[in-house]
């Protein structure tokens, strides 16, 4: 007999996939586990819904999942991080006008004497924290610079297409949707910031793990599998097709599979250890660009649970 549904969280974004083929393909079931997913329209849901029981998890953003347990916005919420489900995918998109003074000035020469106006999607994620990265390493203040703003990302091309902003930093598919369809160009993906970073992970709320630890590790199972087959390049076309239904990302597969190609930036599924080492990056960021009092992300690291991984069979990575 199955224990109670498990409602995980998730965004229409490529590295969502291994909890959409997981749900598809009835794997959850299989492994004994009930999980009932909800795609949501932006991260501020996805905290908020957590934040009120109203999702047991999400595919989540690791900064943001760190915020909430630091109760840096809204409720304090205690989350827990035993899987991450992908690494790389993001990229900076640039509007097309813009091509000509970045291929010859780079950013620096993008923004000197024009209005720039740059979104990304969530004030604490990856995505801002990547991008505040890039810019100051080209000797941009991304404070009095440019002006950083928050959008969904499905929100992004629309935004670019009405000049609403000058570029945006997003995970796949959408800096393809607007290279695509002539709006932008990809300036910088994610992966040549800080190549094999962190990017999604399965945060749980503390008290599901604490209930129903034979769920979430029969969880953790299945998603281990769904990822490797996230990864195999025998399956990508058939993946992009089921990403693409309506239901999900609701785009051409054809650009999805592009999307979903590791070779150009798009995402890795099968870096899948928790390491709450590479949070304390995330951790150092957010305090040196005052997104986090000091004191208040002293202890990100212990957000992540590498022995709920491990139980699960789970493989800690070989030191190099």
């Amino acid at each position: 007999m199955m224990a109670e549904t498990i409602r995980l969280g998730l965004l229409r974004l490529c590295d969502a996939a291994p909890v959409i083929l997981a749900d598809h393909e009835e794997m959850f079931a299989i492994n004994g586990v009930r999980v009932s997913l909800s795609v949501e329209p932006s991260w501020a849901n996805i905290a908020d819904k957590l934040s009120y029981g109203l999702l047991d998890g999400a595919v989540m953003l690791p900064p943001l999942a760190m915020a909430c347990t630091a109760g840096l916005r809204g409720r304090k919420t205690e989350l827990v991080v035993p899987m991450n489900l992908s690494v790389n995918g993001n990229a900076v998109t640039l509007a097309s006008p813009l091509r000509d003074d970045f291929l010859s000035h780079g950013i620096a020469g993008v923004i000197a004497g024009r209005r720039v106006r740059l979104a990304v999607v969530h004030s604490f994620s990856t995505h801002d924290l990547l991008l505040r990265h890039w810019l100051a390493g080209a000797g941009v203040n991304p404070d009095q610079d440019v002006e950083i703003t928050v959008l969904p990302p499905a929100e992004m091309v629309s935004s670019l297409a009405a000049g609403a902003i000058s570029g945006f930093c997003a995970g796949a598919p959408w800096g393809q949707v607007a290279a695509h369809a002539g709006l932008g160009f990809m300036a910088v993906r994610s992966r040549d910031i800080w190549r094999d970073h962190p990017e999604k992970c399965l945060a749980l709320r503390a008290d599901l793990v604490a209930r129903d630890p034979a769920g979430v590790a029969a969880m953790l199972k299945t998603l281990r599998k769904a990822g490797a087959l996230c990864a195999a390049m025998d399956k990508r076309d058939a993946l992009a097709a089921l990403l693409a239904q309506p239901e999900y990302l609701n785009l051409p597969a054809e650009l999805i599979a592009t999307a979903l190609n590791p070779e150009t930036g798009g995402p890795l599924f099968t870096q899948q250890y928790p390491d709450g080492v590479l949070a304390n990056w995330f951790a150092q960021q957010m305090l040196r660009w005052q997104k986090a009092p000091p004191g208040s992300l002293d202890n990100a690291a212990s957000l992540y649970r590498p022995d709920l991984f491990l139980a699960a069979g789970g493989m800690a990575p070989v030191a190099s």
